[in-house]
Parts: C-alpha cells; sequence; structure tokens
C-alpha cells in the first residue's frame, strides 16, 4: 500500500500524541513493506526527507505569522491538496477538526480518506461559546465527508455512532515497553528527596488542573506536585502565577522517553485529569510504566483503565484520595491490572496490525 500520513506537526515527535502516533505508525507499517509519507509542517526541525524508511514531505506552514490555530487550517488544506494527487491508496487524517474544510473542499471521489476524530474538540473549555459551536459544525461536516472514520476510544465510538448514525473502526492509541527505571534518571528535577506527585499534560482548562491544584492544596500534602508540560502559553503562566509556592513546581516540556517513564513509576500519585479526549496518549504511557493513576471520572478515561482505579470528579473527592493513605496497599494490585491491559490492547505492533488489516480491508471493499 501506498499510504499518506497528514495532519499532525510532523515526525520525529516533539509535540504531543498524534505525533508519536504517526511515527510509530508509520516505522511500522514500513517495517511491514508498505510505503509511507508523513507530512511534516515547514517548521519542523527535521528537515531530512526521510526517516527510517519513511518518507518525509514538507508543506509550508504560516505558523510564524499567524499562530498555531489559525496556521492549521491552512497547513492542512496544503497537505491534502498535495495528497489527493500523489496517488495514495490511503490518506490518513490525525485530527478532524482542523482538517475540515479541507476534506469538504479538496476531496476527489477517487481518493480514500480516512479520519481519527480524535476527541470532541468543541467541549474544550478555552473555546468561547461561538468556537465551541464552529468547531461543532465543522465536526459534523468533517464526519459525513470523511470516507471511513477511525475512533480511538470506545466512548468516541458510541458519540459518533449515537450523533451521526455513522459506524467508526476502533483503533486506539499505543505504547511502547518501558525500560528497568533507577530513580537517578530525575534526580536533576527534584526538589527533594522522597514521595511526590506528578502530573504530565498539556495546561489546557479541560484537563482539570486547577481542581488537581486546588485538591492538592486542600490535602495539606507536604509532598511536592510536579507538572510537566510546555507552560510558556497564556494558560500556562496563568497557572504559574497562581500557585506559586504552593509546593506545585511547573517543569516545563520533557521528551525523553526514559525519564517521563522514571517520573510516572515513582511517583505517589499520577493524578491524569483529561475530560475531552479519547484514549489519551498520557493515560496509556502512565498505565504502562506502571504509575499510580487516579482520573478524573469520565468515560473516556474509564473505558481504558482497570475498573479498580479510583477516579474523581469534584475537588472534595480528590482531597479525601490524596489524604486516604489505605489506597496505597492496592496499588501493585490496580498497577498490574493496567499493565494486562495495556499489553492486551494498547501496544505498537498490535495498533500497527489494526492499522494495517483496517487498510487493506477498506481497498478490498472498494474493488467489489
Amino acid at each position: 500500500m501506498k499510504i499518506a500520513i497528514l495532519g499532525t506537526r510532523g515526525i520525529p515527535n516533539n509535540y504531543g500524541g498524534f505525533e508519536q502516533c504517526a511515527e510509530s505508525l508509520s516505522i511500522g507499517l514500513v517495517k511491514k513493506g508498505h510505503e509511507v509519507t508523513v507530512y511534516n509542517p515547514s517548521f519542523h526541525p527535521y528537515q531530512d526527507d526521510d526517516y527510517l524508511g519513511v518518507k518525509i514531505k514538507h508543506i509550508y506552514s504560516p505558523q510564524r505569522y499567524l499562530g498555531s490555530a489559525a496556521s492549521n487550517f491552512i497547513f492542512d488544506f496544503f497537505c491534502l491538496r498535495d495528497a489527493i494527487g500523489s496517488g495514495f491508496d490511503i490518506i490518513l487524517e490525525l485530527g478532524l477538526i482542523t482538517a475540515a474544510p479541507a476534506i469538504i473542499f479538496c476531496r476527489k471521489k477517487s481518493n480514500i480518506v480516512v479520519t481519527n476524530l480524535d476527541g470532541l474538540e468543541w467541549k474544550r473549555a478555552k473555546w468561547n461559546p461561538i468556537i465551541q459551536k464552529v468547531t461543532r459544525i465543522l465536526e459534523k461536516f468533517g464526519v459525513y465527508n470523511s470516507d471511513f472514520l477511525v475512533a480511538d476510544n470506545i466512548a468516541i465510538q458510541q458519540y459518533i455512532q449515537e450523533t451521526y448514525n455513522i459506524t467508526s473502526e476502533f483503533i486506539a492509541y499505543g505504547t511502547e515497553y518501558v525500560s528497568e527505571l533507577k530513580r537517578p534518571t530525575i534526580e536533576k528535577y527534584l526538589v527533594k528527596e522522597g514521595a511526590y506527585i506528578l502530573t504530565i499534560a498539556r495546561l489546557e482548562p479541560e484537563n482539570n488542573l486547577e481542581l488537581m491544584f486546588d485538591s492538592y492544596i486542600m490535602s495539606n500534602n507536604n509532598i511536592p506536585y510536579y507538572i510537566i508540560g510546555n507552560y510558556n502559553t497564556k494558560y500556562g503562566e496563568f497557572l504559574r502565577e497562581k500557585y506559586k509556592d504552593k509546593g506545585i513546581y511547573f517543569l516545563g516540556a520533557i521528551f525523553n522517553k526514559e525519564e517521563l517513564d522514571t517520573f510516572r513509576f515513582f511517583a505517589s500519585y499520577y493524578l491524569h485529569g483529561h475530560s475531552v479526549g479519547g484514549t489519551n496518549p498520557a493515560l496509556i504511557e502512565a498505565m504502562a510504566a506502571k504509575a499510580f493513576v487516579l482520573i478524573h471520572d469520565n468515560p473516556f478515561n474509564k473505558s481504558v483503565i482497570s475498573s479498580k482505579a479510583y477516579s474523581f470528579k469534584d475537588n472534595e473527592q480528590l482531597r479525601s484520595l490524596l489524604e486516604n493513605k489505605e489506597i496505597q496497599s492496592n496499588r501493585e494490585m490496580i498497577s498490574q491490572e493496567n499493565i494486562d491491559i495495556v499489553n492486551s490492547k494498547y501496544r505498537w505492533n498490535l495498533i500497527v496490525d489494526k492499522y494495517e488489516k483496517y487498510f487493506l480491508r477498506i481497498l478490498e471493499e472498494k474493488k467489489i
């Protein structure tokens, strides 16, 4: 097969979950003998035309002048316009909203566009009501104009069926195996020895950071709380100022996998507050590193993790969990269940196999 992967900030990954998906999926498909091209924005630091056998196509993005939100629409349009004339068997769009206008206006029926919906973008708290409404309209038209849809979470698949009466293919996000972890790997980041709380997330309102920070402060917990994620945003700076001198330490973005896994494994609690996405990469990776994960109570998170995992919906519930030392006795049992779930559903080799079989099935159906 000749496959194009669009909709990300490029590979090798230096940004987030969809970028890691594009990287792991493309490399895995190349190893299976397929020809794969990933579309990179012009600002990506990797400027070669090949990455571990994956072809890289560099497409202009005006992010420097327009910012990321507006430029993504233009970048996605340029990418799909190029891809539809390049003879690909399958065009995979990772993310729907900014690609929706391109899917509507660039389409040729001879091309097959498979779209991974991601999360419910219109629910994001950072958007005002007008943007939320526009985003939901884009979701609707993007769903109806894609040839095929992938949902990376059972709750997202159910949402597509119930909202649009359209069937989608459930293919989750993946993760790699964790190597042997040693605490000295991260000691340069730690403010003191001993226990700590951890969150790895984009600093966005819908990730419930203020809920988690406030609960931590209410609990009178005297262990440090480390936040890993880019804070050089308006909301990130707001959080740093609001929670200054509260025992909460913003470490910025860290991309080294060994360091991230080490942070996860040795944390006393890993707080996961994501609430509007599908299968969130940060949650899968925390489970793979045997972190003791406390999740925000919503169907996206609960469809992924062990049914015995502890969850919270508000400050009081999380405060109570952070003060209840007895729940630590269940850590090993819950962590082992999480590893079993990851091994059976969320390893990249399994995900690559599912995408390959799905693409082949689509092409076979097209011949009929």
